[in-house]
């Protein structure tokens, strides 16, 4: 019997008709300066603001989580390895997906079919035995082999700033000590999405959220922190009308992908429309969007052999590797018949052309 759609089903044509685009700004041998895609998480928050859905439902959250999941997809993690995926099934563990690529390809399609109705092996979402107590984790990146190696908490918060903030922080401390205590070498992550009205409605909140998205990182005297914290401020106007440019499924028009606040188009006399947008004037530098992933690429990386997350490596660091993914091994060890030796004799993983010039 086939699932009732997900809360990302609205993001996936988004998602889907989104190019890779290399997320890093920087050349070899410099710090690494990450440009989150800013245009499409203002595309994605479109969808639920313009429905409604800001602060019951839990779309407005799925919508961050889609996002975070696409920018490590962007660093170049794989399509399978990063939870939610951009499709359903949002959890597909890593030996089923090499089982259903190594199956003929009539018989993959079935099994997938299959796969995907069972909740049991394909959930919607991820729950994480922590320390203390099962944890649902909005992205995450793991497997059987490795284990968990990227947690990361989202949290929305549209109205009532000053109210709700200490009861936000204090779950995100509880979380970091319940995942970093079972998972001390993971990257774990905490990501703050606030709306821009916090500026002018309640300043000394702002102030007290920027402090505590510092305050919750690890240090050598707190020790159980997050490895890494951002924030990001959205906005949108109430009684905006929608802007001709905007298509007639309600997708935003884009916005800049620095961040910077786009003009509304034509103005039309029909219905109420908005559009979101991502404010990056008001946010510092050591908790913005940007640090905040290059943090968690950054740690991945330190605690992982160098033939794991190949990709991910040559593009951070801008440069190519003499190395294999230990995924192209997998290949080899299927045997001839398999799909995907038949398909990609370089492995799932391997880039077929160097990513830098020599």
């Amino acid at each position: 019997m086939p699932r009732e759609p997900d809360k990302l089903v609205p993001y996936e044509v988004a998602l889907a008709s989104r190019p890779w685009s290399d997320p890093w700004t920087h050349h070899a041998g410099e710090p690494p300066v990450h440009q989150p895609d800013f245009e499409l998480l203002g595309e994605l928050l479109t969808v639920p603001v313009r429905r409604g859905e800001v602060s019951q439902t839990g779309a407005f959250a799925k919508g961050v989580d889609a996002w975070l999941a696409h920018e490590l997809r962007r660093a170049g993690f794989g399509d399978d390895e990063v939870w939610p995926r951009a499709s359903r099934p949002r959890v597909l563990p890593r030996d089923v997906a090499l089982l259903l690529d190594r199956l003929p390809r009539r018989l993959a399609e079935e099994v997938a079919d299959r796969v995907a109705a069972m909740p049991a092996v394909t959930p919607t979402d991820a729950v994480i035995l922590g320390r203390a107590y099962d944890k649902q984790v909005d992205v995450v990146i793991s497997r059987w082999e490795r284990g968990p190696e990227l947690l990361v908490s989202t949290k929305a918060q549209v109205s009532s700033f000053g109210k709700n903030l200490p009861n936000r922080f204090e779950e995100a401390y509880g979380d970091a000590g319940n995942l970093r205590g079972r998972y001390p070498l993971a990257a774990v992550g905490f990501l703050f999405v606030q709306r821009s009205t916090i500026l002018t409605e309640e300043p000394d909140a702002y102030e007290r959220t920027v402090d505590m998205i510092r305050k919750l990182r690890a240090t050598p005297e707190s020790g159980g922190g997050y490895t890494a914290t951002g924030l990001v401020l959205v906005e949108w106007d109430d009684d905006q009308p929608r802007s001709r440019s905007a298509g007639p499924n309600g997708t935003a028009a884009p916005v800049g992908a620095n961040g910077t606040r786009a003009t509304a188009g034509a103005r039309p006399a029909d219905g109420a429309g908005r559009r979101v947008r991502v404010r990056t004037d008001a946010v510092p530098p050591d908790v913005a969007a940007g640090q905040f992933l290059t943090a968690l690429v950054r740690h991945v990386t330190a605690v992982t052999p160098v033939v794991h997350h190949v990709r991910v490596r040559e593009l951070f660091e801008r440069r190519n590797l003499a190395v294999e993914e230990a995924d192209a091994l997998i290949g080899a060890e299927a045997g001839d018949d398999s799909r995907d030796a038949r398909d990609n004799s370089s492995g799932p993983l391997m880039i077929e052309d160097p990513l830098f010039e020599l």
